[in-house]
């Protein structure tokens, strides 16, 4: 018999202050997919003398982990009426569990604590396991960032409200190895929102052309233009996929992380991509990812691909 699944926007729950922000998302996000929202509550098995010690019955215990998942989907349904909302309560390892439930999910939310100041948000263990590890797009949502008006423009009295046009998306590319899935993410999730794309490409100076490159402002200047006509190659045919989407192309010496964090501040999303890489020494995120996870001011969404 063949399995029939039914893809939904997943959200990972832990019952923290974090993981309300990402259910608010992805209600959002599935409202704007016409997919159901399923959310998964994810518990480590506790045993019996630690149980005790926290004066928790198995009952008592047991009523208390069931509530998370229950009252949040109660909420949900309160605030957006018409939405699908399914429940799990799933047992084992978060990171690996999650990982595994994105299997069947479009995509996957979690929430990262948020820090004040220029910090960004902070992505912890298991949220950085699952980005590692799931083969699907992961999306992480920052604490903080559970309003809607937050991935809108203000409105023209400078207040910020859903009402007014999403901010754009943004997408982080490498032209050196561009992958599809990735690109038509981006542009997908700008044509839904009705936004912009904005395409932003960092690029650094090749190791045989580093030395003297300060004095030789021409090389440098040939060298970006050459960047800056790849990149409008590589986007040329998703133009014609998207027309409804309009594409700002954004091709900058040095490092790509910087750059994509400094633009998140004015996204509604932030798009970059990871190569799936299976090996002895286990899966990693980069080093480009792993700074625009910790300091994005937007969501971002991790696109996997080969």
């Amino acid at each position: 018999m063949i399995r029939t699944v039914t893809l939904s926007v997943t959200v990972g729950l832990d019952g923290s202050r974090e993981s309300r922000p990402a259910a608010e998302w992805a209600a959002r996000e599935a409202h704007l997919l016409g997919l159901p929202l399923k959310l998964v509550h994810v518990q480590e098995p506790i045993t019996e003398p630690i149980a005790a010690a926290l004066f928790l019955g198995a009952e008592t215990h047991q009523h208390w982990i069931e509530r998370i998942p229950r009252e949040t989907a109660e909420g949900i349904r309160l605030r957006h009426p018409g939405l699908e909302v399914i429940t799990e309560q799933l047992s084992g390892r978060p990171g690996e569990v999650l990982a595994d439930e994105a299997k069947d999910a479009e995509l996957l939310v979690l929430g990262s604590r948020g820090l004040s100041g220029i910090g960004g948000f902070l992505v912890g263990s298991v949220g950085l396991s699952v980005v590692a590890h799931a083969e699907r797009p992961v999306v992480l949502v920052r604490a903080g960032g559970e309003q809607a008006a937050d991935e809108h423009n203000m409105d023209p009295a400078g207040i910020p409200s859903a009402a007014t046009a999403y901010l754009p998306v943004v997408l982080g590319l490498d032209i050196e190895s561009p992958d599809d899935a990735l690109i038509e993410f981006a542009f997908a999730a700008a044509s839904r929102r009705e936004t912009s794309l904005r395409v932003v490409y960092g690029w650094n100076i090749p190791p045989y052309y580093a030395y003297g490159l300060s004095v030789d402002l021409e090389l440098h200047g040939s060298l970006a233009g050459a960047r800056t006509a790849a990149l409008a190659e590589v986007l040329s045919p998703w133009r014609e996929k998207f027309p409804d989407v309009e594409v700002t192309e954004e091709s900058h010496y040095g490092s790509p992380a910087s750059h994509l964090v400094d633009v998140s501040r004015e996204a509604s999303l932030v798009v970059v991509g990871k190569r799936i890489r299976r090996n002895p020494i286990g899966a990693h995120i980069g080093p480009v990812i792993h700074a625009v996870l910790h300091h994005s001011i937007a969501p971002v969404a991790v696109v996997p691909h080969h």
